[in-house]
């Protein structure tokens, strides 16, 4: 997380939230038999429902209900494209109980340190995600509602993230600048570790309260990575679940050298495949368990590639694309496309072309690592002529057309000043937060309502 950029952190977190909007819908959770809430089979001799009003939990005087866990369940289901089961919600409600209880506490600690979340900060959050999604303005709420989610379960949700992000700034007090000369010490050090390897990894951390009592905990990190197999976007989850502050990054630990990770997540990211989706199995750390994904491998000093300049034109949709049913405005949005594409000769007029179809998405992308995109996209790029239009890219949504405008070589292995101070002030910041986050923790006052092992 960038502290400073830490006003747009919830943004990164619910850019990740609703992606199935553009997205091909995941494959169905294998057949299970019904569950009750305490993840036991059912059986006939069971009476009523629990109802949503129950109280799990009491924070500090403040009860976290049935109904609160629920639709915190509903929405991660949501987010990653799973269809909702009463197994999967079972294997997953200890651990929402446990950070919605963690949620209770930053709240009470966001009012007594009279931190306010403004209304407007709230909406440009939901407006992000509508707008990353391809969804008209306003229409979040009743996407949510097709699917038993309340919007208020996402803004309570929000209005944590951006408080918290306060509160911590707060904590770090003048530590929330990082000096020239931090700086130059890490830089320093970085030129002395050429030739050494470094990683790009994403984590998901799931903390343990007790270590002698972690069953529940490793439970739900083997739930989270049989999720992860069958198609959750690694992202998505580590935004909803992870309780590290990387969390706020999609779970983005950035380009680490093995002196920095623990000697146990060394152990695995040795041996795993890069760039490929692979997950590691769960790996006990320090105050809990962390899944691993390596998202790229590099010698300190000697990764050459490419960054490319681009404009984007995106002609949009009135209703998503049912290719057995297109409608006339489809058909006049593609012929639209194709004239801009025979029209277009430069990335000035890529700009203009863009407004004038609303700036639905950027016209202006910046640049982009090309090595570093998704495999189709790196296809499109990569052969595609400096100040050409791209062939017409169609999605449900829209169509994009695409257009380098440069192209140059670039030694990714250096880091920029601002890229070592964003680094080190993650590691003010999750420093702040872990510390923070015991105390509260150590003051509060936490009756459970429903057993939980080892809380």
């Amino acid at each position: 997380m960038r502290l400073r950029s830490l006003t747009l952190a919830c943004c990164s977190l619910t850019a990740l939230a609703l992606p199935l909007c553009a997205a091909a819908p995941h494959a169905a959770l294998a057949a299970t038999h019904h569950h009750t809430p305490s993840g036991k089979p059912a059986t006939s001799a069971q009476t009523q429902p629990e109802p949503d009003d129950m109280i799990v939990a009491v924070v500090n005087s403040i009860p976290l209900t049935k109904r609160d866990v629920d639709n915190r369940g509903k929405l991660f289901a949501l987010s990653t494209g799973l269809p909702v089961s009463d197994d999967l919600m079972a294997r997953l409600r200890p651990q929402i109980i446990r950070q919605m209880i963690d949620e209770k506490l930053r709240t009470q600690e966001i009012l007594s340190r009279h931190i306010n979340i403004a209304p407007e900060q709230i909406a440009a959050a939901i407006g992000n995600i509508e707008k990353r999604n391809g969804m008209p303005e306003g229409t979040l709420r009743s996407h949510l509602a097709q699917d038993g989610v309340s919007l208020t379960t996402l803004i309570d949700q929000l209005r944590v993230q951006i408080g918290w992000v306060q509160v911590l700034r707060q904590e770090l007090g003048p530590r929330s600048r990082v000096a020239a000369g931090d700086i130059a010490q890490r830089q320093a050090a970085l030129k002395r570790e050429e030739g050494r390897t470094e990683y790009e990894i994403s984590e998901i951390f799931v903390k343990v309260d007790d270590p002698r009592h972690a069953e529940d905990e490793l439970a739900f990190t083997n739930t989270v990575i049989e999720e992860l197999h069958k198609g959750a976007p690694f992202p998505i989850v580590a935004a909803q679940f992870s309780q590290s502050q990387t969390a706020l990054d999609g779970g983005s630990m950035g380009w680490v050298q093995e002196d920095e990770l623990d000697p146990s997540v060394v152990d695995i990211v040795r041996q795993m495949p890069v760039g490929v989706g692979a997950v590691s199995n769960p790996i006990t750390v320090p105050g809990g368990f962390v899944i691993v994904t390596l998202n790229g491998k590099r010698v300190v000093g000697k990764e050459m590639g490419h960054m490319v300049d681009i404009r984007q034109v995106f002609v949009g949709f009135d209703t998503p694309l049912d290719p057995q049913h297109v409608t006339p405005q489809q058909e006049t949005a593609l012929q639209k496309a194709m004239h801009i594409s025979q029209t277009t000769h430069n990335c000035a007029e890529m700009e203009v072309a863009n407004k004038a179809e609303g700036e639905k998405r950027p016209g202006n992308p910046g640049e982009l690592p090309l090595e570093r995109l998704n495999p189709q996209m790196q296809s499109v790029l990569s052969e595609l002529p400096l100040n050409q239009v791209s062939r017409p890219m169609v999605s449900r949504e829209g169509i994009a057309l695409l257009m380098v405008c440069s192209k140059t070589e670039k030694n990714f292995s250096n880091r920029s000043p601002s890229e070592i101070a964003d680094q080190l002030m993650n590691e003010r910041v999750e420093q702040a937060a872990r510390q923070l986050d015991s105390d509260l923790h150590r003051r509060a006052m936490i009756d459970m309502r429903v057993k939980l092992k080892g809380a």
